[in-house]
């Protein structure tokens, strides 16, 4: 009897110390651990942090932005777009993992900006390169025919008879620095001037301020 409770205690010792390791509060959420992506050439977990003292960091931190132009952003960028949050982020992030090449995230920022991280798996196209004026269908100068260069070689589009065609297009997630940051939403904007179908166009309002509040894996670019 003895040897039979020193064995059932020690079965469920075993078992709860088993609970506190499945159970260590670095969940994404309740059904989800981690989504794995390639970034680049590394392949990257994304997370969330289990450190109890981590806080946003420095360069995230500000609240204060002048407004024009970062003033804070509606929650529709346009109508039929789907603005998303992190949890929708990460299965297309889940999605690409698995080698859907059916959908793209794109950032949106600077350079200057790209240099602080980003999410993985994401693509950087500067905001600046895709809301250009095409001047109708053709590319007409330098700025014009570098977009024109992105919507078939990264986006999937093609040209035909002067006029875009993007029904093998694909489905884009973009996002930039936050809610008070408009560089993502007026590439979305260009895009459906362009005749982008919006049910292919998704929008990350958070941004990187609240991927990083959420304690989120970022990446080198």
């Amino acid at each position: 009897m003895k040897h039979a409770k020193s064995f059932v205690t020690l079965a469920l010792g075993l078992t709860l110390s088993g609970l506190a390791l499945a159970d260590s509060g670095t969940h994404i959420s309740a059904g989800l651990e981690s989504v794995e992506v390639q970034h680049k050439t590394k392949l990257v977990k994304i997370e969330r942090t289990g450190d109890k003292n981590s806080v946003i960091p420095a360069t995230y931190a500000k609240n204060g932005r002048h407004c024009p132009p970062f003033c804070v952003q509606p929650i529709t960028v346009a109508q039929g777009v789907e603005t998303i949050g992190e949890l929708e982020l990460l299965g297309y992030l889940k999605r690409i993992g698995s080698g859907d090449r059916t959908v793209l995230v794109v950032d949106s920022r600077s350079p200057e900006w790209l240099a602080r991280g980003t999410i993985p798996g994401s693509v950087n196209i500067p905001w600046n390169l895709i809301s250009v004026d095409m001047a109708g269908t053709f590319a007409v100068d330098a700025e014009a025919e570098t977009l024109a260069t992105i919507l078939k070689d990264q986006f999937g589009a093609h040209l035909s008879n002067g006029q875009w065609d993007f029904r093998n297009a694909k489905t884009l997630v973009l996002f930039c620095n936050g809610l008070w940051c408009p560089q993502s939403g007026n590439n979305i904007k260009t895009l459906i001037r362009l005749g982008y179908p919006t049910y292919k166009l998704k929008w990350y309002r958070g941004g990187m301020q609240d991927w990083v509040s959420a304690g989120l894996t970022t990446a080198n670019h």
